[in-house]
């Protein structure tokens, strides 16, 4: 990668970042995980299919550790998870988003489903079958309410962030952004 490239790549990174700080911030009052979550599904989205893997890679790890600390994120001992989960959405999109059969199709839609699918498998098995009952050991209310969090909601804020996150692809296409 060139100077200039890197320079580009870097700066589009920390902007991806910065986004997602300030909408969890700003959105964390509301207590709504929804809105908070699909804002973040489409930073990770557009972060991937602009400024590639490690990008949407780096901002989907940062993005659970300033979650937490922003007073919206679960025990830490779950965002290993999270990070995972976004890694995911972001890989898969970028492998779909990318490839000959997401183009084929209807762009983009493939990614949608298919990356929300891989994002809800990730953080329900991790999650749901595995951190909370056998790591954690939580009491059954407390326990109710993390699984409950990341079980549907999950692949609900994924496709909406995957269908919010195409119209601005195309709209950051046609302007030469990427």
């Amino acid at each position: 990668m060139k100077y200039r490239e890197k320079t580009i790549w870097m700066t589009r990174t920390a902007a991806f970042i910065a986004l997602v700080i300030v909408l969890q911030a700003v959105t964390a009052p509301l207590g709504n995980t929804l809105v908070t979550g699909t804002l973040v599904n489409a930073v990770l989205i557009v972060a991937v299919m602009t400024g590639g893997l490690l990008s949407g890679a780096g901002v989907g790890a940062v993005s659970p550790v300033m979650a937490k600390l922003v007073g919206i994120g679960p025990l830490w001992s779950l965002i290993p998870f999270i990070a995972l989960g976004n890694m995911t959405l972001v890989l898969v999109w970028h492998l779909v988003g990318n490839g000959p059969w997401g183009r084929r199709f209807f762009p983009g839609a493939a990614a949608v489903l298919a990356g929300a699918g891989a994002k809800f498998l990730v953080l329900y098995i991790g999650i749901v079958r595995l951190a909370v009952p056998i790591l954690l050991k939580l009491p059954q209310p407390q326990a109710a309410v993390v699984s409950g969090m990341f079980s549907v909601p999950q692949l609900i804020t994924a496709l909406l962030g995957g269908a919010l996150a195409l119209p601005v692809l195309g709209v950051l296409r046609r302007s030469r952004f990427f």
